[in-house]
């Protein structure tokens, strides 16, 4: 049972702190992007060659608990990149006004189109990486966040009550156009309810007595991953301020550090309306 308990702490802890880092930095002024962007890069190689060099798994437990924890950094490396600009989209501009349907979805898509393709071909790098190894725990990884996100953002695109985007920088404000402010939308349902029959299996698989250590911890960090994923869908309900969470990571003089230009009023467009306005938001950047 301490086992269980520490390694849910760990997983919890180290998304809490990994995103509260990359939220600092986002944070700071934009003159710091390149140095952040550089630290990170220095740190990835190390994380992809940690992926291969556990992927046997004859670690047991610590090579689950290192294939997590690598992955997660790689997964910080996109979304510093995403969130500082690099790789975002081949649309930058506001939602049109008046645009909907099918027109709407392949405008929003086009702004993160080039960061969706750079996360899928990560994956498969990965997993040609640990290809053939009993340790599967950092494809796995990769793969939960990037589902995980991807249901966020649908559900950020077709309506929810409250958003993340008061933590997108000021050069992200047209990405404040494509979300819609909505009581519920007929995904967010469905999304709640397979993650969280997600989240009881890989419990239930960790709990298996024939599970072998390495399995264990697995499931164990996967499973705790995908329920923290449960909980940020369910922040996009619930009136839970960003501060109480996030307070930390945000620098005194942030508003102050970044350019004019980079805090200007987003404007209006198909995703929002003078309800939206009222209302506390926030946009996913957390790993889940």
């Amino acid at each position: 049972m301490l086992f269980v308990s520490l390694t849910v702490l760990y997983t919890l802890l180290i998304w809490w702190v990994s995103t509260g880092v990359i939220l600092y930095l986002d944070r700071l002024a934009p003159s710091t992007y390149r140095k952040s962007m550089l630290a990170i890069t220095a740190l990835l190689l190390p994380a992809l060659a940690g992926l291969a060099a556990t992927s046997d798994g004859t670690g047991g437990p610590w090579d689950a608990l290192t294939a997590f924890s690598c992955a997660l950094l790689v997964w910080g490396w996109h979304e510093m990149s995403f969130l500082m600009g690099h790789i975002t989209g081949p649309r930058t501009t506001p939602c049109p006004a008046g645009s909907t349907g099918w027109t709407r979805f392949t405008q929003a898509a086009q702004t993160v189109l080039y960061h969706e393709i750079a996360i899928v071909a990560t994956i498969a790098a990965v997993a040609a990486l640990t290809a053939g190894g009993e340790n599967q725990v950092g494809v796995a990884t990769l793969t939960l966040l990037w589902i995980m996100r991807l249901s966020t953002k649908f559900n950020l695109f077709l309506g929810v009550p409250r958003h993340y985007e008061e933590l997108l920088p000021g050069h992200l404000d047209f990405l404040k156009t494509y979300f819609k402010t909505k009581q519920m939308n007929w995904l967010f349902p469905l999304s709640v309810t397979g993650t969280t029959l997600l989240t009881a299996m890989l419990f239930q698989n960790a709990a298996l007595a024939e599970a072998s250590s390495l399995d264990r911890t697995g499931y164990l960090l996967l499973g705790s991953l995908a329920a923290l994923a449960l909980a940020e869908h369910w922040f996009m309900v619930a009136p839970i301020p960003n501060e109480i969470i996030w307070g930390w990571a945000k620098p005194g003089a942030a508003s102050k550090t970044k350019p004019e230009a980079d805090r200007r009023t987003p404007p209006a467009g198909a995703g929002i309306d003078a309800k939206s306005n009222s209302q506390g938001r926030r946009f996913a950047v957390g790993p889940a």
